[in-house]
Parts: structure tokens; sequence; C-alpha cells
């Protein structure tokens, strides 16, 4: 895991990339495992101070983070030693696995669960065989997956910024942390706000809260806004005309976009479909352009109102 300095990135320049990690995330455990996860590790499970021993007290926080992600009969062996990054992890067959911590926690012990909710998720994706080709997108797969089932919100409230103090763990951007986490927020009705003990951290939460209601106003949502549903309704005129051409194309990559496209008819006397990604979980859905209608997403089964 990385550890950023004084020249930490903002803003969403892998939101592209956290969508599909929530994509995959619904889509190789499912709706009923991803459920299963309705409550966040707790800040009393992780408080560390200066008068616990060191090293149980490391352990006592890799159990509840072993805990938080279901994974009894994992055993994390902690070291810590001087090294660039935050932390890694010897991913193994198990059921050991070792972690080594930088040196620096030993000073700043509130942060070992943070480094620790990102190796011990990395265990986790590891059992379950799931992973983004590359290091850069596996890492981003791996800090959602800690902030949308419930430890990765110490990640966020480890971010910092007091000049040449500053610091942030993890690969996502503070407002990226904070985007999962409302996404989380929303789908489990569990608000992580209170427990930040970092201003900025809070701040970033907000913007990223903020970024995830967009996506549930974007047409053909029905609570789209009047702007975005004149450009929708556009859109839906110039594909009708043009029949073979989807207009617009879906949003690549990091790109906003209006995430929706238009697709030909199926067959005659059919009407062109829209496709547009769940607000929920980021998978596409596809459906018939008809005027007002109810969609069920079939990966995290949310039952959405739209206007097509």
């Amino acid at each position: 895991m990385s550890s950023g300095g004084s020249g930490i990135a903002h803003g969403f320049p892998h939101l592209g990339t956290v969508r599909a990690a929530l994509t995959a995330l619904f889509r190789r455990l499912s709706y009923d495992t991803v459920s299963a996860f309705p409550t966040s590790v707790l800040p009393v499970d992780v408080a560390f101070d200066d008068t616990e021993d060191l090293h149980l007290g490391a352990q006592r926080v890799a159990r509840a983070m072993v805990r938080q992600l279901h994974l009894p009969d994992a055993r994390i062996v902690i070291t810590f030693r001087e090294m660039e990054h935050a932390a890694t992890v010897e991913l193994t067959a198990g059921p050991e696995y070792f972690v080594e911590l930088n040196d620096r926690f030993r000073r700043h012990r509130k942060d070992i669960g943070a480094a620790l909710a990102h190796e011990v998720t990395h265990v986790w994706l590891h059992r379950l065989d799931l992973s983004f080709p590359g290091t850069r997108d596996n890492e981003i797969l791996t800090d959602t997956a800690a902030a949308y089932l419930g430890a990765g919100w110490l990640l966020l409230d480890a971010y910092r910024e007091h000049g040449p103090f500053s610091q942030k763990l993890g690969y996502l951007t503070p407002e990226e942390f904070g985007y999962v986490l409302a996404k989380r927020a929303a789908f489990f009705a569990e608000d992580p706000a209170p427990w930040f003990t970092s201003p900025q951290a809070y701040d970033a939460y907000t913007a990223g809260r903020d970024r995830a209601r967009r996506d549930e106003h974007r047409p053909p949502l029905a609570g789209a806004g009047w702007t975005a549903r004149l450009r929708y309704t556009r859109d839906r005129r110039a594909a009708t005309q043009s029949p073979q051409r989807t207009v617009p194309p879906a949003a690549p990559g990091d790109g906003e976009g209006p995430g929706y496209a238009f697709e030909p008819a199926p067959g005659p006397g059919a009407p062109p479909r829209v496709s547009f990604p769940c607000p929920v979980c980021c998978a596409r859905i596809r459906v018939p352009v008809r005027g007002r209608l109810r969609a069920r997403c079939g990966l995290c089964r949310t039952v959405l109102d739209c206007d097509t």
C-alpha cells in the first residue's frame, strides 16, 4: 500500500475504475453476500493508544479486520520495518499471512487500523480470486472493496493535510474514498460521518457524497434535472431518426459523460433501447424507450423509476 505526501491528488481521476470495482464486487459475490456486510468495523474495535503493547495491539486490530471481512480461518502475522511503502502483505495459500508495516506506525498507532484494512482486504480478494489486471487497477479494486465492505472508512480517516506532515493512505483520492463510502451509506443506511476524526476526511466524504448523489439524478432516471432531461430528449430524438447509430456513446474511461447510450430496436415494430449505469452497483441496465417505467437491476436488485 502506498502512502501519500504533500503532493496528494484530489478529485475523481479513477472514477471509471472505482465504478468497475463496485460492479465486480456485486457480480463476484452476489447481492446476498454483499448484503451480509451491513455494519462497518467500529472505532472502538480499532482504537490503539500508547499504553497498549505494540505487537499485541496490532494483532488485535488485525483480528478485527479479519472478522469484518468474514475470514475466520485467516491468521495475520505482523512485523514492522523501515520501508518505502506504508505496508505490504505476502499473499500465500494461507491460512497464515505475513503483513509488514512501516516503522513509522510505531509512532503513529492510530493509523495501524487503516493500513491493516487495506492489507487484509488484499488477503480477502486473493482468496476470492478477484483481481484487476495491472497494479494500479488492482490497488484501486482493493481500496474500493475495503471501503464498501465496511473496513475502509479508516483509510479516509487517515487522510490529513498539514503542510509537510500531510498523509494519505491507499490509492484512491480522498474524494473517491468519500464516493465509495457514500455508495455504501446509501445501500446499508449506515452513515460513517460521525466516526471521522480528521476534518479533511469529513470534507472529502461530503465531496464524494455529492458526486455519488449525482449518479441518482442522471437520465433516464426519473429524478434527473431539467438540463440533463433536455439533453436526453435531444439525444433520444437523434437516435430515433438514425436508428443504426448509438447516440451518444457510453461515457468513456474515467470521464463523466451522459452515461446512457441508445441502441437500435431489437426487431421490427419494437422500440429502441437505452442502456445506463445503475446508480447503486454501476452495472449497465438496458430498457426499452417507451416513457415512464420501473427497471430492476439484476445485479443489486435495486428498483429504479425511469422516464425513457
